[in-house]
């Protein structure tokens, strides 16, 4: 039995299942969960941590999926509980055929290989959404309100104070210090800090909910029966309402023009609103809501891409940094208490201010 790794330039070849110890164990619990049957293992996907994804295809084709969570890098406990939650929810995540949290080995339903980014990218012409989707995009809005009129207190971890610092605080560590290779001043730091306490504030008051914390079009999946299948669901927290929308329509791997993204967030606002969502009673403090949080979490995904590639050797998430740059440039430039920080990556790389509105 062969198992592919995930695509590597640097080693596109295949290895033997029994060729390293969690392989021979990983082999050996799949065989386990089907007794006497033939099936073959093949890759599936990797991700920005340390799972890996495979595919078990029986002999009469169908087939399952199996989470590798080395233990000694990640619990796959959550999963099951937001798994759980979510389904209960009415949303479309994989059903759990089962599980052995201990080694970190899940098995799991297949929602197939076919992301929304695949399916998006193969029907688009320039930045212009199609009809196609433009329904692909009502159908992740209608799962995200279901799951966000499920949360409850206490069900999920917060996404408190101290977790969105730290996120933050990625942002100075790996792109500024790693990427950029700049020490920042005292007076950079002050300046930095000014507009981390102003975007703390507005996510800190906003109405709570669950958040899946990576909404977006490579973990949501196109399927045959109910769009969209959910993934990757596993740090899911509670936490600012706005948080999954802007994962999902600024999403640092494909973009839209920014009338069809207002469309959008006006439409999610208007069924929220129906749904007796706790979203604000005015749009355009909803709005201010949500590109504020916005500039957190492209902040922290400037931060995390540097890290996927300066720590971890992941090259391809590089290509990503100028889109999310470019939706922090075009938020915080428009709002007074946000200007500083565009002027502060200005100094960065040597640029001049750009003349920007202000709200």
């Amino acid at each position: 039995m062969l198992i592919q790794e995930p695509f590597d330039p640097q080693n596109q070849g295949k290895i033997d299942a029994k060729s390293t110890p969690r392989m021979r164990r990983l082999s050996e619990w799949v065989k386990a969960q089907f007794p006497g049957l033939a099936f073959e293992i093949t890759s599936a996907s990797s991700d920005a941590s340390f799972r890996r994804y495979f595919r078990v295809t029986l002999a009469d084709r169908s087939t399952r999926i199996v989470m590798d969570a080395p233990p000694e890098h990640e619990d796959c406990r959550p999963f099951l509980h937001v798994a759980e939650l979510f389904a209960a929810a009415g949303a479309h995540v994989p059903h759990v055929y089962a599980a052995n949290p201990e080694e970190g080995f899940l098995l799991l339903a297949d929602l197939g290989n076919t992301s929304y980014l695949a399916a998006l990218e193969a029907d688009r012409a320039g930045r212009e959404a199609s009809e196609r989707a433009r329904t692909l995009y009502r159908e992740a809005c209608a799962a995200l309100i279901a799951l966000q009129g499920a949360s409850r207190p206490g069900a999920l971890p917060d996404y408190d104070r101290a977790l969105l610092l730290r996120e933050l605080r990625l942002f100075p560590e790996w792109y500024v210090g790693k990427h950029l290779g700049i020490s920042l001043s005292a007076a950079q730091e002050t300046t930095l800090s000014g507009v981390f306490d102003a975007l703390l504030e507005n996510a800190l008051a906003q109405p709570q909910v669950f958040v899946h914390r990576d909404y977006h079009s490579r973990n949501l999946m196109l399927t045959e029966t109910r769009n969209p299948g959910i993934l990757d669901f596993q740090d899911a927290v509670v936490g600012p309402i706005t948080y999954d929308l802007v994962s999902l329509l600024r999403d640092a791997y494909i973009d839209w023009e920014e009338e069809q993204e207002l469309d959008w967030a006006i439409r999610y606002w208007e069924a929220a609103r129906r749904a007796a969502l706790p979203v604000r009673a005015d749009f355009s403090e909803f709005w201010r809501d949500y590109e504020w949080m916005g500039v957190q979490r492209q902040l922290k995904v400037l931060g995390i891409f540097a890290r996927l590639f300066y720590r971890d050797g992941k090259e391809l998430y590089l290509q990503y940094l100028p889109r999310v740059m470019g939706y922090l440039r075009r938020a915080s430039e428009r709002y007074a208490e946000l200007r500083p920080l565009p002027r502060l990556i200005d100094e960065f790389s040597g640029r001049q201010p750009a003349v920007a509105l202000s709200f």
